[in-house]
């Protein structure tokens, strides 16, 4: 009936079949040419002759929604074009819905944004039993613009609509049955018999698909004082979450309110107005070009995946404790059974704690069953020999951080591993290339190094060292990946990349810390700008110990920018015997609430330690930039080096690795929003305070082009960096 690109349109015994198939794409989207085909299909559709219609995806997901990619151009052309992107699309789901026959989506594993907007349209939907559905555009710093705040809550009601589309949740396919979102759940092999037969039903009468089109026609079934209370709490509870940075959740929500009352059509319009409004903000920009950089550091790991050549099967972890158990119950979790080696019973059982501690608190959030946990917990074997070593596809070295110690125990566990196995270590700042000197197979060895809590932080450092193999590079990111890792291959340095950039922001803290500035009125300052944490609060999270430790490695590495001619802060506490929150007290002292989550209050001792001056209270501006400025100047470095390949990847690595604020789109786009050449120009304001404010080559060559780290070919592409 209709052959195009992207849909095919095919009829057998009455019934119509619409298959979306995206050439050269892992996944169905939305892109401009499919909206156009989708308009040809719907010309056809309306002067057809059939008893319904089932919508099915070609691929092994239904369909992901917008072509992001387009979008973002969009957004910069103002209004008027952002209208002309979206509208044709409103279009073709209103006459979708319209259609003079039954329709039925398909949905295999996954149906998202424009996806289930599409699939609302229909007035059935069936799924099979692993799908997960929703509405995440705010997640993107927009709102549902082909009628997903017009739908979803005539469909399912107020408070699920507003919970899924202002959280952006994501709901399986048996929370989306319960909540009338889905008709039917099954099989994926019974997905199109089940169709069929509910279209057979309405065309025998059996089912009345025009009453639930008249449902999603009127205004909302709620009456004023219903709708009031409704809006008003759900107002309160989102703001709270989402936070000020964060506008689209709110905006989703007024444009539900506002279109209450009025019918599917009117209603549109609201919606489109709002979309509108929140895709001109900076928040949508930065969120799009975030989504855009998380799919180019995907690529790049499917890439790297595709070349490994054994996949992971088990994992082993040698050096329980807190970091190891945490890797070991991350393997657990992901279905793939792990080794924990330890040399005493005392580190076994610590590590298992971890494990049985972060699975319980899934349990307890029901995220998981207890008998998950139980199964999970089988697949973690404890051990005190080296036995469990010999089975071992990819091993993780996670003993203390010292050099010594890891040079010998690496060596012990490469005497007991099959020849085709990678040995890596978790190493957060030691050189991978001297840590091989001790190795007989260094091409098998890599740096695997994943952040603490490992259950919370999504990313995994690949550190190539000198002699480390493509195919060790390649089942690195394999074994990332099969762990539920973001992967981001670097190259080999002191610190390699998260921590190398993490020191140097560091820096620019303790030399605010040399001029008296109150740290509580950094991290406030910090914490208002985006960062989950602000510096001081974050040191001590890590532990003064730790963090010492690393600074020293980090000053002996890059003397001329992040040496000292006398103790950090950082020192100063440590050597008065503060560790941080593990200890009680850093620069902030920590007491357990009713709900054994640790709170936190400035430290006298560490006030009067380091000497801070009442006086001293630079605004947030100055704060921000002399905070960022090391941490920008460092990133540009690491570019420039060959450390990390990519812009996208620089700023992803920020991200995942260190809390970046996600509002602001990454680091180097951060900059881009600033402007570089303005941004260069902020910087010369501080070349006072030494070489951490010297503006790098990278920046001054880029503002001198008058471009971007986005817009320049040679820093958005890849550098396929040399060693």
């Amino acid at each position: 009936m209709y052959q195009g690109d992207i849909f095919t349109l095919t009829r057998k015994a009455g019934i119509a079949e619409l298959e979306i198939n995206t050439p050269d794409s892992p996944v169905n989207v939305f892109s401009r040419k499919a909206i156009a085909e989708l308009s040809q299909v719907l010309d056809v559709l309306e002067h057809a002759e059939l008893s319904g219609l089932m919508i099915v995806s070609g691929k092994d997901s239904f369909l992901a929604g917008a072509d992001i990619k387009e979008f973002t151009d969009v957004f910069s052309s103002g209004g008027e074009a952002i209208a002309a992107h979206l509208t044709p699309n409103i279009q073709n789901f209103q006459r979708l819905q319209s259609l003079p026959f039954a329709t039925v989506a398909v949905i295999n594993k996954l149906a998202l944004g424009g996806g289930l907007e599409m699939a609302l349209a229909c007035d059935y939907r069936v799924a099979d039993t692993g799908a997960r559905i929703g509405l995440p555009e705010t997640r993107l710093g927009i709102i549902p613009g082909w009628g997903g705040t017009v739908r979803l809550p005539r469909i399912a009601g107020l408070d699920t609509a507003l919970e899924w589309i202002a959280t952006a949740k994501e709901a399986s396919a048996a929370d989306a049955l319960k909540a009338h979102v889905l008709d039917a759940v099954v099989a994926q092999d019974e997905l199109r018999s089940c169709a069929a037969e509910l279209l057979r039903r309405c065309a025998q009468g059996e089912m009345d698909y025009e009453l639930r089109r008249q449902q999603k026609n009127q205004p909302l079934a709620l009456n004023p004082i219903e709708s009031g209370l409704a809006f008003e709490s759900a107002k309160a509870f989102i703001a709270q979450k989402a936070g000020r940075h964060y506008p689209a959740p709110l905006a989703a929500l007024e444009a539900i309110r506002e279109a209450a009352t009025k019918s599917a059509l009117e209603a549109a319009k609201s919606e489109l107005a709002y979309f509108i409004q929140v895709a001109q903000t900076d928040t949508a920009k930065a969120l799009s070009g975030l989504f855009i950089a998380d799919q180019a550091l995907s690529k790049k790991a499917r890439q790297w995946q595709a070349k490994a050549s054994v996949k992971t099967a088990k994992l082993a972890v040698v050096g329980a404790g807190i970091m190891g158990g945490g890797i070991a119950c991350q393997s657990a979790l992901k279905g793939l059974p792990v080794a924990l080696k330890d040399i005493n019973q005392k580190g076994i059982d610590l590590g298992l704690q971890e494990a049985a501690s972060v699975l319980g608190r899934r349990v307890e959030k029901g995220k998981m069953s207890v008998a998950a946990l139980a199964e999970a917990l089988t697949r973690i074997q404890p051990t005190l020999n080296d036995q469990p070593l010999a089975t071992a596809d990819v091993v993780v070295e996670a003993v203390v951080e010292n050099i010594a110690v890891k040079k010998t125990v690496l060596a012990d566990v490469e005497a007991q591993l099959p020849a085709t196995a990678v040995l890596s270590s978790n190493t957060s700042t030691i050189s991978i290339t001297e840590l091989a000197t001790a190795l007989t197979r260094p091409e098998q060895f890599c740096g695997l190094h994943f952040f603490n809590p490992v259950h919370a932080m999504p990313l995994v450092e690949v550190i190539r060292g000198a002699k480390t193999s493509d195919d060790t590079v390649a089942r690195a990111v394999e074994c990332a990946g099969a762990l539920g890792k973001k992967a981001v291959v670097v190259n080999d340095c002191a610190g390699f990349l998260v921590n190398r950039v993490l020191f140097a922001y560091f820096a620019g803290f303790a030399a605010l810390l040399d001029d008296g500035v109150d740290f509580t009125h950094i991290d406030a300052a910090m914490v208002r700008w985006g960062w989950p944490m602000g510096p001081a609060h974050l040191l001590d999270v890590v532990g003064l110990d730790t963090a010492e430790h690393a600074e020293a490695t980090m000053a002996n590495a890059f003397p001329g920018r992040m040496g000292r001619t006398n103790p950090s802060p950082t020192t100063i506490l440590y050597q008065a015997g503060l560790l941080g929150q593990k200890g009680g007290k850093g620069f902030y002292c920590y007491e357990k609430d009713k709900r054994g989550r640790p709170q936190k209050t400035p430290n006298p001792d560490a006030v009067q330690m380091l000497n801070i001056q009442s006086t001293a209270k630079p605004d947030d501006e100055t704060i921000v930039l002399r905070m960022m400025a090391p941490l920008v100047n460092e990133l540009c470095r690491t570019l420039q080096e060959g450390i990390v390949g990519s812009v996208a990847e620089a700023d992803m690595a920020m991200i995942y690795g260190l809390g970046f604020p996600a509002h602001r789109g990454g680091v180097l786009r951060w900059v881009d929003s600033i402007g570089v050449r303005q941004f260069c120009e902020q910087l010369n304001t501080l070349r006072q305070y030494g070489p951490l404010y010297q503006t790098e080559p990278m920046m001054s060559e880029l503002a001198e082009q008058g471009t971007s780290f986005y817009g320049s070919a040679a820093t958005s592409a890849t550098l396929n960096p040399s060693h």
